[in-house]
């Protein structure tokens, strides 16, 4: 796979690859700072000649372990800047980066491993090595474990394995030998060599591993950048999974073609901590992220003073009216200007830096829909937050929001170089530069998404309204109808229940029913801080679910999107009248969710399949037994009586209050 696809003949020294992106910020930017990694409470930074030196060091050091092009590098660890060298490495002779995600378990690992015949992987630290070690014998390619991070692996003594620190030494006396290797081999490369392989989340079955070509990536890396007019003193807060490819694009490609800084948070439990010190001027966030913020903003309003509170709802009703016609340029009364400048210096300022979005000059959320009122809660603030929508095989681009046509209910208009068409069954379809080559080991998948002429089918169901915008309505194989012909669009209604602070997961039933009804997960951070605030005991997350105050303000949720889906003339048919608070959160780790939190609607179905015979069955309780698995790889089971909770449809066409 070193020449996956014919491509366009360039000059030897087109920047069509990112070592050599690498190279040219090295002599352009050498002092510039390339990356930085908060260790130990200290940030550490690397210049982008220094990164270069550690990716030849790396890359030679591959070599000598047998490393050769066309090979596939699996890497695993979170957002480290030494990872994200090793890719480099990998490319710059001519092998393959395979990023998996760092808190799959070992079977989905394995079928990783297996399915892109790495021979040679990358682990952070103890925790990555001893799941890698756990799959060799499925796994018999895997050759050799290259691990970063040497605590705890002092008493490891295997022949797989080998330190960071050894295969930089064996690569320094590589270089030493033969100082022309390393950039003869990244001379070698081309735009038309596969990139990186990005496995997909896998909703419906296996993951597929979409292989990219550099032409795909550096390319729609580039318009992006142009798009959003991206300069190299943009900062950039590395968090989410190096395997999901918004990562690969925003906190990798992006940083070598326009320069721009990237910094690795501590650990997961720091992120937010570190986003403030940081205060990235270019972020994303999932719809979750930005949910999760505004929770935790309303819960500490919750615990403020009443002048504090007061002040707050105060100035959050002025930047309701005022805050996104200042931020998008429009005319604004004066008396309306002064109140936001006031409630920018007591409030909008505060928040904003609590938050760490002081400095934010874009920031993108894609992946599910975002809540209207979250997306303009933001927007009100001053954060210019804007709706993408893409996928892994697009290269991530296929339609973006321009400043100044920024609409909560669309996710924009094509991106540069993007055409988009609608089937006629409602399919969204694309074509554009970002095209991936092929799905790997998978001839037949890569024949029907892609067609001949290079249009993609997204799976996805949506329409292009009046003003050239898209807007998605649920997957394609998801919608459907109830027994009486009534639209049934399940993620459309999951989405409109989790706007809420206090609903954290849904997963609505209904294609040739009777009726709607739905599954729901309490978000404990929210619901808990309301039942201390309320003097609501409780000893655990299954207890608090099933607290009948806690389903009443679940079953308040269901009824305010039940009033707004009756206010549309499609959608009115399909409110929801019944619905259980499960007993559990759902996990990826059970395989209800897929490692970028995607519900596995099917799975859950069939796991769940006594409660959802319940939800039609006329029944008021019902009893369940689920089995869990602990963070130690144990399992178990837990046991619940569930209430079901009917729910009052709204008449149609009546609007939410």
């Amino acid at each position: 796979m070193a020449d996956a696809g014919a491509g366009t003949e360039r000059p030897s020294g087109a920047l069509d690859t990112f070592p050599k992106l690498l190279g040219r910020n090295a002599r352009e930017r050498p002092d510039a700072f390339a990356l930085r990694e908060k260790e130990f409470g200290i940030w550490q930074s690397w210049t982008w000649r220094e990164l270069e030196t550690e990716v030849r060091e790396l890359a030679c050091g591959l070599a000598e372990l047998g490393f050769e092009r066309g090979d596939r590098l699996a890497i695993i660890g979170d957002n480290r800047p030494r990872l994200y060298a090793a890719m480099c490495a990998a490319q710059s002779i001519g092998g393959i980066p395979v990023p998996m995600y760092q808190d799959s378990v070992a079977k989905e690992l394995s079928y990783v491993m297996e399915h892109a015949e790495a021979r040679i992987a990358v682990a952070e630290d103890q925790e990555q090595v001893d799941k890698l070690l756990e799959l060799r014998e499925a796994c018999p390619k895997l050759e050799k474990i290259v691990y970063v991070d040497p605590r705890g692996m002092r008493q490891y003594d295997l022949p797989v394995l080998v330190s960071y620190a050894e295969v930089l030494e064996k690569g320094r006396e590589r270089h030493r030998r033969d100082g022309a290797f390393w950039d003869a081999e990244v001379a070698r490369g081309k735009g038309s060599d596969a990139c990186i392989i990005l496995y997909t989340s896998g909703t419906t079955g296996n993951p597929k591993g979409v292989v990219l070509l550099f032409d795909n990536v550096v390319e729609m890396s580039r318009r992006g950048a142009e798009f959003e007019n991206l300069g190299p003193d943009a900062e950039v807060l590395a968090y989410l999974p190096m395997a999901w490819v918004g990562d690969h694009i925003f906190s990798f490609a992006q940083s070598y073609v326009v320069g721009f800084c990237v910094s690795c948070p501590e650990s997961g439990a720091t992120v937010l901590d570190d986003l403030r010190e940081i205060g990235p001027t270019y972020f994303f966030a999932p719809p979750r992220i930005f949910e999760n913020l505004l929770t935790t903003v309303t819960i500490r309003m919750e615990d403020a003073s009443r002048l504090k509170r007061g002040m707050f709802r105060y100035f959050m009703e002025v930047a309701r009216r005022a805050g996104i016609p200042i931020l998008e340029g429009k005319p604004v009364p004066l008396r309306e200007r002064i109140l936001y400048s006031l409630g920018a210096l007591l409030v909008y300022g505060p928040l904003k830096n609590t938050l760490g979005f002081s400095r934010i000059r874009v920031a993108y959320t894609a992946g599910e829909a975002i809540g209207p009122d979250i997306f303009d809660f933001y927007r009100a603030l001053g954060v210019n937050v804007k709706q993408l929508y893409g996928q892994t095989e697009s290269t991530v681009y296929v339609t973006m929001q321009p400043d100044g046509q920024i609409k909560s209910d669309t996710v924009g208009t094509p991106a540069p170089g993007v055409e988009l068409k609608i089937n006629d069954d409602g399919e969204v379809l694309y074509r554009s530069p970002g095209v991936f080559h092929e799905y790997y080991r998978n001839p037949e998948a890569t024949a029907q998404t892609k067609t001949p002429d290079g249009w993609v089918h997204t799976g996805d169901a949506g329409f292009i309204d009046d003003d050239g915008h898209l807007k998605i309505i649920d997957r394609a194989r998801d919608v459907g109808r109830l027994a009486d012909g009534t639209l049934f669009a399940p993620k459309y209604i999951e989405n409109k229940l989790k706007f809420f602070p206090q609903i954290k997961e849904a997963v609505a039933f209904g294609d040739g029913r009777d009726h709607v009804a739905a599954l729901v997960n309490i978000d404990l951070g929210a619901v808990g801080s309301w039942a201390e605030r309320n003097n609501v005991a409780y000893a655990s997350y299954q207890e608090l679910a099933a607290h009948p105050k806690v389903l009443d303000i679940v079953q308040e949720c269901v009824s305010r999107v039940n009033a707004d889906l009756a206010s549309d003339a499609q959608l009115a048919g399909s409110q929801v009248t019944r619905f259980i608070s499960l007993h559990k959160e759902l996990d990826a780790d059970d395989g209800e969710l897929t490692r970028t939190r995607k519900i596995r609607r099917r799975f859950v179905a069939d796991r769940y399949s006594e409660l959802v015979d319940a939800l039609y069955g006329g029944q008021s309780t019902c009893r369940t037994q689920t089995e869990v698995t602990f963070e130690d790889g144990r399992t178990g089971t837990i046991e619940a009586e569930l209430r079901i909770r009917e729910v009052a449809p709204v008449p149609a066409l009546a609007r939410a209050s």
